[in-house]
């Protein structure tokens, strides 16, 4: 059984339901969940057979994700995919992606070519790379979608805007980092994953369109914020000592140009945090969803 969770924060009307539609509309979805992190515009406007769960208060992509992942395995199933609330799913996208999910072979995630919303398309992930200085790249970023990703094939770290994850895989690894609570979250997840022996796939058949950051371009400080302290926080986890002094030199030039709080707020916090973060090389902490 295949589930899909949605993640929705406050959509815009017609966002969630344009989403849930699609996914319906797929045919290849035997569940699907909805976790709403907080008040949402139009929320009970729900296609029939869609679980909505409320956890009553803002988590984060990664606890609102870990919310469903919980519902998704509890109500037996032995496959979740993870959407942002922004995304569009094409027809038969989970068909392309079921298939390489494979416990023997340590295949534990596949993820689809995710397009930005626009005519003409443009890429905007199909796979995710580290730069020496910690930064998670999506591969394809903004480049005009001619076929030139269109050949499947392994990839080191998945994007988790748009990504099916095997029960093996999660049973294994466990969930979401709550504590990164947006951005890296997923790029810690993959990581982990590999340290454990678990590969993972793109197949660009199956294609999603997603309206990249609409629910966080409302607060441009906070994106910031999180994605600077995570940053670094996951150069402590999974960097090499040069990652780690680029990823604090990124740091620092980036506060030479943007000085402001949100920057060095993140800046201080991750400083913080680093201590415990390469402690956790030696001693990696799980998180079980069960």
């Amino acid at each position: 059984m295949i589930a899909v969770v949605v993640l929705t924060f406050r959509a815009e009307p017609g966002v969630l339901r344009r989403c849930l539609d699609s996914v319906v509309r797929s045919g290849d979805a035997d569940r699907v969940v909805v976790v709403d992190n907080g008040p949402s515009v139009g929320i009970d406007d729900l296609p029939a057979g869609v679980d909505l769960v409320t956890p009553g208060d803002n988590l984060g992509y990664a606890g609102g994700m870990n919310v469903g992942l919980r519902h998704a395995l509890a109500g037996g199933a032995d496959a979740v995919a993870l959407l942002n609330d922004d995304t569009v799913v094409s027809p038969g996208w989970l068909a392309a992606l079921a298939p390489y999910l494979d416990d023997t072979r340590r295949t534990g995630a596949v993820q689809p070519k995710l397009l930005l919303a626009g005519d003409p398309p443009r890429v905007q992930s199909v796979g995710v790379r580290l730069r020496g200085d910690g930064a998670g790249i999506d591969i394809g970023y903004g480049e005009a979608d001619t076929g030139q990703y269109d050949r499947a094939g392994e990839i080191a770290i998945f994007s988790g805007g748009a990504v099916l994850l095997s029960r093996a895989f999660l049973d294994d690894v466990g969930g979401f980092d709550e504590r990164y609570f947006l951005y890296y979250e997923d790029i810690d997840l993959a990581l982990r994953g590999a340290e454990r022996g678990w590969r993972y796939c793109v197949e660009p058949a199956a294609v999603v369109h997603h309206d990249m950051s609409a629910t966080t371009s409302a607060d441009p400080h906070g994106r910031r914020y999180w994605q600077e302290r995570n940053r670094l926080w996951c150069a402590a986890r999974h960097g090499s000592p040069v990652g780690i002094a680029r990823a604090l030199a990124l740091a620092v030039a980036r506060l030479a140009k943007h000085p402001g709080r949100p920057q060095a707020t993140a800046i201080r916090d991750g400083l913080k945090g680093l201590p415990a973060r390469l402690a956790e090389r030696r001693h990696p902490l799980a998180f079980p969803l069960s």
